[in-house]
């Protein structure tokens, strides 16, 4: 996934910072000099900026949307293969079902407005007065859909797959449905497979080899999920918050030295590194409190 690291920063807006990868302007150039239909680069140069700009308000739908359940925003990165937007909703289906639906339900709203904008350039016979505006718009029109279709294919990452995981958390738990959807969506990617072979474009490989990837680290965590649910539970402790007591063993991984600990076995001392801490993250519901929080019974070391 992108990171801020050689990224530039755009603006801030709503509290949320924009950053542009690098990478971007390498798709510049390959839309830029590698479009087709116009009379002039300048009409490739606004295609390219009008992409990333529907591209960008599909992310702030996913930012503000998860503000409104109480998740916490981060940042959102554009890059070659789209947008990233880092957020953290609260660890529950439906918080999570809305924070992912939003960014759809952008490119559903725009479509009628760019429905009505082609169709008004059509009716004002655009095609033969202004070829090189009505090709801009129907690009437009078209890139909008194509962003809504592909982006609802059940296949994680993509916001389809992310929402056919939130569903089946309703029924199957946070694990589970993380570990049904990622191999949901690798079969996915399987059966595009011909269609991305036949279509030989760049952009097809690196999407799939990126949804490979993503796939893969989601089974994964969805592992680690699974031995944590199914772990024994710590006495005279509960989450704040979920009120979940926290698991016994080392799934608290030290900001320092990136070592696994149990964090309340060592009274919150990270036994690798020896750095200290005095709040923790629940395993359950990410939500971040202070030891003397957690405590449930005086049967704890009180200078926790």
């Amino acid at each position: 996934m992108p990171t801020k690291q050689g990224s530039i920063h755009l603006f801030r807006l709503f509290g949320i910072d924009v950053y542009l990868h690098w990478a971007w302007f390498f798709a510049v150039w390959y839309f830029v000099y590698g479009a087709r239909g116009y009379t002039s680069t300048t009409w490739s140069v606004l295609e390219c900026l009008a992409l990333f700009a529907i591209v960008l308000i599909h992310e702030f739908g996913h930012q503000l949307a998860c503000r409104s359940v109480g998740g916490k925003t981060h940042d959102i990165i554009l890059w070659p293969l789209g947008g990233v937007a880092y957020v953290s909703p609260p660890q529950r289906p439906g918080a999570q079902l809305w924070s992912i639906a939003a960014g759809p339900l952008v490119n559903v709203a725009l479509f009628p407005i760019f429905t009505a904008v082609l169709l008004l350039a059509r009716s004002a016979g655009w095609e033969d007065t202004m070829p090189d505006a009505y090709f801009f718009v129907l690009t437009l029109w078209y890139i909008n859909t194509v962003l809504l279709l592909f982006n609802m294919l059940p296949i994680y990452p993509l916001d389809g797959g992310q929402i056919l995981r939130s569903l089946l958390w309703f029924a199957f738990g946070r694990a589970r449905s993380l570990m049904i959807a990622t191999v949901i969506g690798l079969v996915g990617i399987v059966a595009f497979i011909p269609i991305i072979i036949m279509a030989n474009q760049m952009w097809y490989y690196l999407l799939a080899g990126f949804a490979v990837l993503n796939c893969w680290s989601g089974l994964m965590q969805a592992r680690a999920l699974a031995r944590v649910a199914n772990a024994p539970r710590r006495g005279g402790y509960s989450c704040p918050n979920c009120k979940t007591a926290p698991p016994l063993g080392a799934f608290w991984v030290c900001g320092k030295c990136r070592k696994p600990f149990d964090i309340f076995a060592t009274q919150g001392l990270c036994p690798n590194c020896n750095a200290q801490y005095t709040a923790t993250s629940c395993p359950e519901c990410g939500t971040l409190r202070p030891f003397n929080e957690w405590m449930t019974s005086t049967d704890v070391p009180p200078h926790l």
